[in-house]
C-alpha cells in the first residue's frame, strides 16, 4: 500500500518539524493526526490517566484558541506525550517556549471552529430545530459567500447566496449555522433572511461561538424543485480575523468564497488553502493578490470534494 505508506512518512515528517520547531498547538494537532485519533478518544485515553479535559478544550488546544495554563492542564498535556507517543518534555518545551515569546503567539484563527463539531455542541443545536437530515432533503447546486472584514480587522459579517434543489418531498426550510471568531458574542449577532425566506427559530452557543438559525422558505418545495435563497449574518462581535474556513460533508456543487477588506485594514499577504479533517495537515495553499479598487481577494471550486476550504491572511 504505497500512497497509505506516503501519507505516514509526510504525516511523521510533518510532526517531526513541529516538534522541533513548534508553536505548540501545531505540534499537537501534528501528533494528533499522525497517531490517527479522534479527539473522543484522545479524551478517553487522558481519563485512564485520572484527568479531565473536555474535547472542547482539546480542540481549543490544537487550534491554537487557547493554551494549557491550569495545574490539571499541565498534566494533560504531560499525559499526552505519554499517548502520542512523542519523546518526554516536548510538547511542554514548546509551551515554555510560548510563555518566554507571547508576541509569536497570534490570536487564534477561525480554524478553531473544528471544536464545535468535535464537542457535539453543532449536533444538539440542530436536534433543537428539529433538522431533518445532514442536508435537509436538499442538494447544494451553488453557494456564494461574501465575507466582510471591518476596519478594526473584525469579521463584520457574510452574506450566503444559495441555489438547492429539493431530492424529497415537502422542503421548507433550510438550516444555516454561523461560526464566530474566538471571542464572539452569537447572542449579540443578528441574522437577516434577505431574498425569498424568512427567519424562524435561532440558537446560539457562547462558550463555541456558533449561532444556527432556521431560514423559513417562501414555499414548500417537491422533489426536483429548485430554490435560490439569500441571508445574511451581522457579526463585529469578536477580535482580530486572520481566516474563514468552510467545511463539506461531501461532495457538492460550486462554491464561491469572497473576502473583502476595509480600506483601512488591509493585509499584507492572503492564501487560499485546504483541509481533508480539522486535525489533518493543511494542503493546497496558493497565494492570492488583493484587488486594487474594492481590496477583495476570492477563490472559487467547480465541485466541492468531502473537506475543508478557505481563505487565510496575514496582517503584518
Amino acid at each position: 500500500m504505497p500512497h497509505a505508506t506516503q501519507h505516514l512518512d509526510a504525516a511523521t515528517a510533518e510532526l517531526d518539524s513541529a516538534l522541533r520547531g513548534g508553536p505548540f498547538h501545531v505540534a499537537l494537532r501534528a501528533a494528533i493526526a499522525a497517531r490517527g485519533l479522534p479527539l473522543q478518544r484522545v479524551q478517553h485515553h487522558l481519563s485512564r490517566y485520572g484527568v479531565k479535559v473536555g474535547v472542547t478544550s482539546l480542540s481549543y488546544w490544537q487550534q491554537g484558541a487557547r493554551r494549557p495554563q491550569r495545574p490539571e492542564s499541565l498534566r494533560a498535556v504531560r499525559a499526552l506525550e505519554e499517548i502520542l507517543k512523542l519523546p518526554e518534555e516536548s510538547l511542554i518545551r514548546l509551551l515554555a517556549e510560548a510563555e518566554e515569546h507571547p508576541m509569536d503567539q497570534r490570536p487564534a484563527a477561525r480554524s478553531y471552529r473544528a471544536h464545535v463539531e468535535a464537542s457535539g455542541v453543532l449536533e444538539r443545536l440542530l436536534a433543537e430545530l428539529d433538522h431533518p437530515s445532514s442536508d435537509g432533503g436538499m442538494h447544494t447546486i451553488a453557494h456564494h459567500e461574501r465575507i466582510r472584514i471591518g476596519a478594526r480587522r473584525e469579521l463584520t459579517g457574510r452574506e450566503s447566496h444559495h441555489i438547492v434543489r429539493a431530492h424529497r418531498e415537502d422542503v421548507d426550510r433550510f438550516v444555516a449555522v454561523h461560526h464566530g471568531d474566538p471571542g464572539c458574542a452569537p447572542a449579540r449577532m443578528a441574522v437577516h433572511a434577505l431574498e425569498n425566506c424568512r427567519t424562524g427559530r435561532v440558537r446560539t452557543h457562547h462558550d463555541t461561538g456558533v449561532l444556527v438559525t432556521e431560514l423559513l422558505f417562501d414555499t414548500r418545495l417537491r422533489a426536483g424543485d429548485t430554490y435560490l435563497f439569500r441571508y445574511g449574518v451581522e457579526d463585529g462581535t469578536a477580535g482580530e480575523s486572520r481566516e474563514y474556513v468552510r467545511g463539506f460533508g461531501g461532495p457538492g456543487g460550486q462554491y464561491a468564497l469572497q473576502v473583502r477588506f476595509d480600506a483601512a485594514a488591509l493585509p499584507v499577504r492572503c492564501h487560499r488553502f485546504t483541509q481533508h479533517s480539522p486535525a489533518a495537515p493543511r494542503g493546497g495553499r496558493q497565494e492570492l493578490a488583493l484587488s486594487g479598487r474594492h481590496h477583495s481577494v476570492h477563490l472559487v471550486e467547480p465541485r466541492v470534494r468531502s473537506g475543508m476550504l478557505g481563505i487565510g491572511w496575514d496582517w503584518e
